[in-house]
């Protein structure tokens, strides 16, 4: 297949690829407690994540996200769930979400924000992105198989659905 097989010249809808992952040890799971300089998500804890460059798979991406982020070079993570979320307006977004076993060594900080140590006791007691209280349980106490979620807003705010 030719690479312009695969444009349609309908206007589609699009979507921007993000990971975001999720490192354990222990019963510790490592966020990013957020830069006040973060244009999003300043001062919340997130895990680790960001943008798939061009060329990247969103495994190889996890990947880089983490080391840029902490500092750690993960060698396994295991894809935990995808996410569609859909934006008032377009394009919306593509989530990849992993999960891990930290590797030996501590995390360090980056621009982006401070890697921190939370007991799965003390999770929903911090200030953590939006979706996390529901997320999180899909994805760390969920099965091997990944599961699906879809994000969209109301006039109430954001609308999380799981298949």
């Amino acid at each position: 297949m030719q690479p312009e097989d695969q444009r349609d010249h309908m206007p589609r809808y699009t979507v921007i690829p993000r990971t975001l992952v999720f490192l354990t040890r222990d019963n510790q799971v490592l966020l990013l407690h957020g830069a006040a300089s973060k244009r999003l998500w300043a001062g919340k804890y997130n895990g680790l994540g960001g943008h798939i460059e061009r060329g990247e798979s969103p495994y190889q991406a996890a990947l880089r996200e983490v080391q840029e982020e902490a500092g750690l070079a993960v060698q396994q993570l295991s894809l935990r769930a995808a996410v569609h979320i859909t934006l008032p307006e377009p394009p919306g977004v593509m989530l990849f979400v992993f999960v891990g076993e930290a590797p030996t060594g501590e995390p360090r900080p980056s621009l982006e924000g401070t890697p921190t140590w939370v007991t799965r006791k003390a999770l929903y007691n911090l200030p953590l992105v939006e979706d996390l209280p529901q997320l999180l349980p899909h994805v760390l106490e969920g099965g091997e198989a990944p599961v699906f979620a879809h994000y969209h807003f109301t006039s109430e705010g954001l609308c999380i659905t799981f298949d």
